[in-house]
């Protein structure tokens, strides 16, 4: 099986891409305008403008999901801008640097978020009431321009992103949850697809077995009917062949009264007496996988049982299979039934196997609100 997209590489990296379509254009229209503003002088542009650039270069990274390789020079570069902002331009605009660059950083910090969200606020409030170094006669101005907003914004901004973050961590989930229930539809798919292989294959191999062993007995003493007999091998083996096909190509379908004619067929070439009841017909959506069920059942009594006889019944609610000549002490191990009452109790039915004493019951059946066909006279037909 071959593995699913990866998110990242998919509804993950479009997302980001949109966002940075979306946001790139007015972050640097923001930051032209934060640096034109305090700029008052050309060094001081070229003081401001690598925070501005820092916190740019960190968006499109982050957009890109490739900020791990860059946010630490970007961290840097912001960090100094903004006490330089403070002590020596008198900026209070400088720190949107940090604060941009920090709150996208904190995506990349795995252990001890809180810890380095708390560090970030305290660093921009400590750089900020430093200006009371070079500004100590209007501390009111001082600790609302360069403490309070710095250190609010900043604060709002990271809980912003990280919440983004959770965003994007929700889709991820959503993401991985689509392509867990992909892989189950294939393994589902494929688990059908192999026990529909076995109900075909299995069935006629041992069909074959029967008549080939047959053919032996009569080569030298009825000639034409081994002949008989060999032809309708090669026209079994011939239509195998083609089901196969159909199930390839997922154009098989099984019919109930071709399946139940089939049966009688085979059992009375074994020398098995067999009778069919029908009390009512069986719902259409239905009958294929009862048919499957008659198929498997009829392979099993075959293969494992010593039957002389063999009742087949159908209802509104589905079909029983009974046989005589149950050697073992307890049911074998059949495989092909156990997976066809996966099938059934996924289709709202139930199958049942029960041995009691030399006779074997399988029977499936589904409940009465999926019967739609209305009661019919009883048919008997057999030998």
């Amino acid at each position: 099986m071959t593995a699913p997209p990866r998110f990242t590489a998919s509804t993950q990296k479009r997302l980001r891409r949109l966002n940075l379509v979306a946001s790139l254009p007015p972050v640097v229209f923001a930051a032209v305008v934060l640096v034109y503003i305090d700029a008052r002088t050309w060094w001081h542009v070229v003081v401001l403008a690598p925070g501005a650039v820092a916190a740019l270069v960190a968006f499109e990274r982050w957009t890109a999901n490739d900020l791990a390789r860059f946010v630490l020079p970007c961290v840097g570069v912001a960090a100094v801008v903004w006490p330089v902002g403070v002590l020596v331009t008198g900026s209070p605009n400088a720190y949107w640097g940090i604060c941009a660059v920090g709150s996208l950083a904190m995506r990349e910090v795995r252990r001890h978020r809180a810890r380095a969200m708390a560090a970030l606020f305290a660093f921009v409030a400590v750089i900020g009431a430093a200006r009371l170094l070079v500004q100590r006669d209007d501390l009111v101005r001082v600790l609302g321009t360069y403490v309070l907003v710095p250190t609010v914004l900043t604060v709002v901004v990271t809980l912003l992103t990280v919440l983004g973050e959770r965003f994007y961590d929700l889709i991820r989930e959503l993401e991985q949850t689509r392509e867990r229930e992909a892989e189950l539809a294939v393994v589902r798919e494929r688990a059908r697809f192999a026990s529909d292989l076995h109900d075909i294959q299995g069935h006629t191999l041992h069909v074959v077995k029967l008549k080939i062993a047959l053919t032996q007995k009569l080569l030298d003493r009825d000639t034409a009917r081994a002949a008989k007999e060999l032809r309708e091998t090669y026209e079994l083996v011939s239509d195998t062949i083609a089901q196969a096909k159909e199930l390839a190509y997922a154009q098989r379908r099984l019919n109930l009264t071709a399946e139940i004619e089939n049966a009688k067929n085979l059992f009375e070439a074994a020398g098995i007496r067999v009778r069919v009841t029908r009390k009512a017909e069986v719902d259409t959506r239905s009958s294929e996988l009862l048919g499957q069920v008659l198929r498997e059942t009829t392979t099993n009594i075959l293969r494992h049982a010593q039957a002389t006889q063999v009742q087949i019944t159908l209802s509104e609610s589905g079909i029983t299979i009974v046989n005589d000549g149950v050697t073992a002490t307890r049911p074998p191990e059949l495989r092909g039934l156990a997976a066809l009452r996966q099938r059934v109790a996924g289709d709202g039915g139930e199958l049942t196997v029960r041995q009691t004493d030399e006779r074997f019951l399988t029977a499936a059946d589904f409940p009465p609100a999926r019967v739609d066909a209305a009661p019919t006279a009883s048919e008997e037909d057999g030998r």
